[in-house]
């Protein structure tokens, strides 16, 4: 038996977070809480047009200015560059141009030319705008549908590299035509989704100081993997990774977009070696919404087939996916997986798929939270379209197909192999708690008085805790200190998901420390282990067995020590409460404390040939290598068809993530998800005009749900352990994946009754009276 299955005492229960009494009080240290001696400010000098050739840059004016220290251009930091690799693609894998400052022309609005070093923020900005720069602007591409092509169509050309615009693409089995042409249910519809990005409360940011004396480099940083921001750091200023520190306190949130370095960090890092002092760069919100990057903004036709009585006989979907101008290499490698996952949790004979990467005159792709998330918007839209079109409710087609825990395992029609998940559980539980049939009569009663209510369900199964290269494996270290209280180091980090929390949950559980004698230190490359940090939901399964291990590990000495100090065998000893006690005799026991002094103060009396250490490291290593979970999302809404405004009613989401650690994460992370996805269908909009300027960089302009649009959120859970240890599966994407469909399809049913369906993104106001009023409403 694992160390963290052995007692139960807290894992599983809603412990209050350890994290909130910091944060909640305002003492936080995030980076722009960093102070150093002698630090000096950063400033993008950024560019103004889409695309233009940079014929020169006088920095004159700026450097004249009192308080400003350097203006460095491509020609000054560029050439620094050693390796710019990132271990979610490797350094073998082709990647895309990403230049740390724009070389030669400008690729969009936004594009950092210069960086301008000063005392301090202010004078930096007043810096950037002295800095005058002669730009010839070039023809700009912003709508990647119509770049595709480039020059061969005539066109205007991101990357010369890339004449066509395709950065890349890839296709799965042909579509069966011959299913499509004869089937008795065909649908096809084209689903457009728009770009809409993660918004973190705290911009990107870091402040990094070179040492000179000793070569070393220390990084204070809003990241989501530390660790690998170390070794990227290293890497790309050629030098020794051991001579790199990375430390995160705190972040106010990443959700994709702080896992990968992006083109200022790697400036920042560049210009360190040649300013007086530490180097802080903080990004305002304009910069963030301008420039740092884009995500989901997919166009498709997809299609399904079905029999007679409803049965899926074959879908194909057929997209191109936005990368901008420098996509970083995750979400361009994840694509494929809109492709491979559009089967979805339904049982479907034949699939198939195709899809385009494209450059765009805009900010690049970057990960978003589920970033594959458009297969479960489009194959969740078209099914209540096939169901209204079968005259048939979407609730009973969705129940005709989808995949029971019976039929595991199940290799889906892309050869994804599903495994531990019933899907059809979750969805009968989210259509058990909307109660189904009374709102349908509700639904009936309301449009018999001119009200337009609607029900929507979205149904996934999605992949977390993946184990690929070196997301396969975590570290952690377990100590207990000499007064018996123990400290968990993990890669970690406060991002929001309660990582410091849960790790604490099964440590104590691992050890039978009472949770109050536990601690975790997180987010430090000096003292904790590699761990691959936070990205593709994988957080608390591969802490889960990182613990276990060494847990296990240091339970065994715990367990010697106890055992010769009280004079029995190992096996009867029992450990709870911080104490080891002898199982037949419970007034037999000794506390972690008294343990822990006599190990490290009197080790002359443990037993010959016994280690007095009370530390254990491991790194765990993933055998699953896939953690499925699923989840069913049911949204309930009423459309003022007057003004095309939607109010969301109810909001249910019943989710598979296997054992819980703690309820109240597991709920904390599908309703943030849920939130943001709820905005991305009716609200968000990263809109740019034709010459590719951005319509929506301020918070005026780009519109955030707030507690006004989202709902209280319904949970329902569905237990089904996962492969790994304890049977824990990633809960961090799910919320966002499903919870777009599902508003979107609330939408289209309170709609149907007029003809009307959204499938152009986001459901805005206007784009429903536009539609209404195209149909004669």
């Amino acid at each position: 038996m694992s160390a963290i299955e052995s007692d139960t005492r807290y894992v599983g229960t809603r412990v209050a977070r350890v994290e909130d009494n910091r944060l909640l009080t305002g003492r936080g240290t995030f980076v722009d809480d960093v102070a150093r001696p002698g630090m000096v400010h950063a400033c993008f000098v950024r560019s103004p047009f889409a695309h233009a050739r940079i014929n020169g840059i006088d920095a004159a004016a700026a450097l004249a200015l009192p308080g400003v220290h350097a203006v460095f251009t491509a020609e000054d930091l560029n050439p620094d560059v050693r390796e710019a690799w990132h271990a979610v693609a490797g350094k073998d894998v082709a990647d895309t141009p990403r230049p740390p400052l724009a070389e030669g022309d400008v690729k969009f609005v936004g594009d950092p030319v210069a960086l301008v070093i000063a005392d301090s923020r202010y004078v930096a900005e007043d810096a950037a705008d002295l800095v005058a720069v002669d730009y010839e602007q070039l023809p700009a591409v912003a709508d990647f549908r119509r770049a595709i092509g480039g020059s061969n169509a005539g066109g205007p050309v991101v990357h010369d590299a890339y004449p066509d615009n395709v950065a890349g693409g890839m296709a799965g089995m042909p579509p069966d035509e011959e299913i499509f042409s004869s089937a008795d249910c065909v649908v096809s519809e084209n689903v457009y989704q728009q770009t809409y990005v993660p918004v973190p409360i705290e911009t990107r940011g870091m402040v990094v100081e070179w040492t000179a004396t000793t070569g070393e480099l220390t990084i204070w940083a809003s990241t989501q993997t530390p660790h690998e921001l170390r070794a990227f750091s290293a890497r790309l200023l050629g030098i020794p990774a051991q001579h790199v520190r990375v430390i995160m306190r705190d972040t106010g949130g990443g959700f994709g977009q702080k896992v990968v370095p992006m083109r200022e960090d790697m400036c920042i890092l560049l210009a360190a070696r040649k300013v007086p002092g530490a180097l802080k760069w903080i990004e305002d919100r304009r910069e963030n919404l301008m420039s740092a990057g884009q995500s989901r903004h997919v166009d498709g036709t997809v299609r399904m087939a079905f029999d007679d009585d409803g049965s899926f006989l074959a879908v194909d979907i057929d997209f191109a996916q936005d990368v901008g101008s420098y996509p970083t290499p995750y979400p361009v490698l994840t694509t494929a997986a809109i492709g491979m996952f559009f089967p979805g949790p339904y049982r479907v004979p034949k699939a198939s798929f195709a899809y385009q990467t494209v450059f765009s005159n805009t900010a690049g792709l970057h990960a978003y939270r589920g970033p594959w998330q458009y297969e479960t918007l489009a194959r969740e839209v078209l099914l209540d379209i096939a169901a209204r079109k079968m005259n048939m409710d979407p609730v009973e087609l969705r129940r005709r197909n989808i995949l029971r825990g019976d039929e595991m395992p199940y290799v889906n029609a892309n050869g994804m192999p599903y495994d531990h998940v019933a899907p059809a559980d979750t969805f009968e539980q989210a259509v058990k708690i909307l109660d189904h049939e009374s709102f349908r009569k509700e639904q009936a009663e309301a449009l018999a008085q001119g009200r337009y209510l609607g029900l929507g369900f979205a149904a996934y199964i999605e992949p977390t805790a993946a184990a690929t290269g070196h997301l396969a494996t975590e570290g952690c270290t377990i100590r207990m200190e000499s007064t018996g209280k123990i400290n968990v180091y993990v890669n970690g980090g406060s991002s929001g998901n309660s990582l410091e929390t849960t790790v604490v949950q099964l440590t104590a559980d691992a050890l039978g420390a009472n949770i109050e004698d536990v601690a975790t230190i997180q987010g430090d490359t000096a003292v904790t282990p590699y761990g691959a940090g936070t990205q593709g939901s994988r957080s608390g399964p591969m802490t889960a067995g990182a613990v276990d291990e060494a847990g296990t590990m240091l339970r065994e000495r715990i367990v010697a020590m106890a055992a010769h100090r009280l004079g029995v065998e190992s096996d009867e000893i029992e450990l709870a409460d911080s104490r080891a006690t002898v199982r037949a005799d419970p007034e037999k026991s000794i506390s972690f404390a008294d343990l822990a002094y006599r190990a490290y103060y009197d080790p002359q009396q443990l037993p010959p040939g016994t280690s007095a250490s009370l530390e254990a490291t491991t790194r765990f290593t993933s055998s699953a290598m896939i953690h499925w979970a699923n989840a069913t999302h049911a949204c309930t809404c009423e459309v003022d068809v007057d003004t095309g405004h939607v109010t969301l009613t109810r909001y249910i989401v019943s989710e598979d993530v296997g054992a819980m650690i703690n309820p109240n994460v597991v709920e904390g992370q599908i309703a943030g998800g849920t939130a943001q996805g709820i905005g991305g269908a009716l609200l968000e909009n990263l809109a740019y005009d034709d010459d590719g300027n951005p319509l929506s960089s301020t918070f005026v302009d780009y519109l955030l749900p707030t507690a006004t649009e989202v709902p209280s959120i319904e949970y329902g859970h569905v237990e089904i352990p996962g492969p790994g240890v304890g049977g824990y599966k990633g809960v961090g994407e799910g919320g966002a994946i499903g919870s777009t469909p599902a508003v979107i399809n609330a939408i289209n049913d309170a709609l149907a009754p007029l003809g009307v369906t959204v499938t152009r993104l986001p459901a805005s106001p206007a784009t429903i009276v536009e539609l209404l009023e195209g149909r004669g409403h």
